[in-house]
């Protein structure tokens, strides 16, 4: 099955943080699934870190290497996003959720996240 991170799924999970939940964690050590992180992503955690609101304990510049070495896809940007963004009710304001929203709904991917705000739109959250 394919799934799409968001960014602090992703985050709990290279940083073996127990904020994860117990079937995040199966999801994405299941090699059988195909696992996506949004370009948004890498950006949001690139913004925050160099902001000081978020300290991870890897460095920033290890991100492509850790996504390779865990067979996570990164999600790019398309044209069909935009589309997507543009008319997406604002139950969630955050632009980088909004668009990782938008990816999940263009792609038909389930969000593994524990943000409840995403059950708000016509995509499968997972947690």
């Amino acid at each position: 099955m394919k799934y799409l991170l968001d960014t602090h799924s992703y985050i709990w999970y290279v940083e073996d943080d127990k904020q994860l939940s117990r079937n995040a964690l199966n999801i994405i050590d299941n090699p059988d699934n195909e696992l996506y992180l949004s370009i948004v992503s890498i950006w949001e955690i690139t913004i925050k870190s160099s902001l000081n609101k978020l300290n991870l304990k890897q460095s920033i510049s290890n991100i492509y290497d850790e996504l390779n070495k865990l067979n996570i896809e990164i999600l790019s940007l398309e044209k069909k996003n935009f589309e997507i963004l543009y008319n997406l009710e604002f139950f969630h304001r955050d632009p980088f959720d909004r668009m990782i929203i938008s990816q999940a709904i263009t792609e038909n991917l389930p969000i593994i996240s524990k943000d409840i705000a995403f059950n708000n739109y016509k995509i499968e959250r997972i947690w």
